[in-house]
């Protein structure tokens, strides 16, 4: 290989060299955009699993707060069947005329007790 062949070599061999490094600098420009956006959605991330969480305790505790009891329950089943549950005139048990809704049947079932 003459002086001139080297020479050439070398100045090919820096031109490799300067793309090679141009694309490495493009490629570091776009992995810090995606390091970025990664960090900004893992923030986001954690605060939508934040809020899902209270809006889950807050459902659980509407859920605690109305959830009926067995006894409630079976009352209102026997009321979705067409029956009073409710004493009024003596009614408890009697069929509901045309399944109308009893308001004192629904105190009796939905009504605060204590």
């Amino acid at each position: 290989m003459n002086k001139r062949e080297l020479y050439d070599s070398f100045e090919e061999l820096e031109k490799q060299t300067k793309f090679t490094l141009s694309q490495i600098e493009r490629i570091k420009a776009e992995m810090g955009k995606v390091i970025e956006k990664n960090a900004e959605l893992e923030i986001e991330n954690q605060h939508l699993r934040e809020h899902l969480h209270e809006i889950e305790q807050k459902q659980k505790g509407n859920k605690e707060g109305t959830e009926l009891s067995k006894s409630r329950k079976n009352l209102e089943k026997l009321y979705e069947e067409g029956f009073h549950v409710c004493n009024v005139d003596n009614m408890y048990g009697s069929r509901r005329v045309n399944d109308e809704p009893c308001v004192f049947c629904q105190d009796v079932i939905y009504g605060d007790r204590h």
